[in-house]
């Protein structure tokens, strides 16, 4: 390590505490390599400062020497927007020890928290106080909420609360140079001016580090219903939804789709996970009711519904879960995906959202092109049909990508016709995942060259010289 590396450590050192510098090769290990083991990177030093003050100390100490940071929260993403890039001057920010709750209203039903805190302890927090926060995804044991603000998580609950960035109202986040800007405002109106906050919600660190967020609260559900309806396709999916949102409104709150190659996976590689229901058709839909009421009978009206479907032909067999630990079961099949996926082969993920009307025609025509294209690539799909994001999965034995110019090539035509097909059915080719190192080529391709050129502006004009996140979204050089 050269004598300004070694500088550096001791300099950051001085700021967090010598046990909150990391250096080592071996124990940087997990903070170097995205969660899919796809990207890995290098770094002079992981820290973990402990407060917001020294997050601003330790990010105005890399500006002054022209050290590029890296923020992380969990590592948990899909992009490896986390991941630092081959460079030797990187230094990951962690926020693992920010995890305070600060504030908690439940008559303004708020709560405020470092961006350290983990998903599932900001779920436990409001539910110790009789409320509920609604963002749910798979990481959720793993994932920080400064990442999950950071690229406007969505998760299974958008179709009733909306993404992450629906979610917040104030935020705390420390700038490129240092500075920190404090818009930790738990105003449910506040139209004094731009919105800055929003600038930093989906930006993947690239134009600072979240430190804190109010974020919105909820009345807890007190009454539920969940079934599993057994499809022939993505168009009787919507027909069930329009359906259910005439008959009980709002308290349709989760619609997610999976194909029956997507649960083949799961059953294939994910032995600790029962798949509750037998495969016998297509495309299978799960389907949640909820009310803050206690007490209200939900089974009933799902019940109706459905088998009005079914007597309509949309659906061809329904299972309502009749307790908990049957909806538990059939949930958990849906958060499998991602592991599912992983273990089974190389993975080519999408994130496209596609207009509602537009879904079903995505969906046969994106298969359809894929397996014509690349016979050996194995198709699957699962996704928040009601929110029109549907991600479509090319699974890839490795034995076709030991050569990295050879799986460049494949993964490149693979997302050139899911792009196509998506610019086609009038979508945009990231939902929830973001663009990170993964799709920051596709994003060049198919994105609006004024879009571009405001991002770039904004990049410029917070981190002028390029040392926030520094690859992500735009490539190298992006300020």
């Amino acid at each position: 390590m050269s004598n300004s590396f070694q500088d550096a450590l001791a300099g950051l050192a001085a700021i967090v505490g010598d046990k909150h510098v990391i250096a080592s090769g071996a124990d940087q290990e997990p903070y170097v390599v995205d969660w899919r083991g796809r990207y890995r990177g290098r770094a002079v030093a992981v820290v973990k400062p402990g407060s917001t003050a020294e997050v601003a100390s330790v990010v105005k100490y890399c500006a002054d020497r022209r050290l590029a940071i890296v923020p992380q929260g969990g590592n948990t993403g899909m992009c490896g927007a986390a991941t630092p890039d081959d460079h030797a001057g990187n230094v990951v920010i962690r926020l693992d020890r920010m995890r305070a709750v600060r504030d908690v209203s439940p008559l303004a039903n708020t709560i405020t928290v470092e961006a350290g805190c983990i998903l599932a302890e900001v779920q436990n927090a409001a539910r110790s106080v009789d409320r509920y926060f609604p963002l749910s995804l798979g990481a959720e044991g793993s994932c920080q909420i400064g990442g999950n603000i950071s690229t406007n998580a969505g998760g299974t609950a958008v179709l009733r609360y909306g993404p992450t960035r629906d979610l917040v109202l104030g935020l705390e986040a420390v700038l490129p140079d240092g500075r920190i800007f404090n818009g930790l405002r738990a105003l449910r109106k506040d139209n004094t001016g731009y919105a800055l906050k929003q600038l930093f919600i989906g930006a993947e660190g690239t134009l600072g580090i979240v430190t804190a967020a109010v974020l919105k609260l909820f009345s807890p559900p007190r009454s539920s219903a969940l079934a599993l309806v057994k499809l022939q396709g993505v168009a009787q999916a919507l027909e069930i939804m329009a359906r259910l949102r005439g008959m009980v409104g709002d308290r349709l709150g989760s619609l997610e789709i999976m194909s029956r190659s997507q649960i083949e996976v799961i059953r294939e590689t994910v032995p600790h996970v029962t798949i509750p229901f037998e495969l016998t058709t297509p495309w299978y839909l799960i389907v949640e009711l909820t009310d803050a009421l206690a007490g209200v009978d939900l089974d009933e009206p799902l019940a109706t519904a459905l088998a009005d479907a079914m007597e309509a032909g949309i659906a061809e067999d329904v299972t309502l879960a009749s307790n908990l630990a049957q909806a538990k079961a059939i949930w958990a099949v849906r958060h499998s995906v991602s592991e599912g996926n992983k273990r089974s082969g190389y993975v080519v993920s999408h994130d496209s959202v596609v207009p509602l009307e537009r879904q079903a025609d995505f969906v046969t025509n994106v298969e359809a092109r894929i397996v014509a294209a690349v016979p050996h690539a194995r198709v699957v799909m699962h996704g928040h049909i009601g929110d029109g994001n549907i991600h479509v999965i090319a699974l890839i034995d490795r034995a076709h990508c030991q050569e990295p110019v050879t799986t460049a090539a494949l993964v490149a035509q693979i997302n050139e016709i899911v792009d196509d097909e998506t610019a086609a059915q009038g979508g945009a080719i990231s939902a929830e995942h973001g663009i990170g190192i993964t799709n920051r080529v596709r994003l060049a391709r198919v994105a609006d060259p004024l879009d571009i050129e405001l991002m770039r502006g904004i990049k410029r004009l917070l981190d002028p010289n390029g040392l926030m996140n520094p690859g992500k979204i735009f490539g190298a050089g992006a300020a």
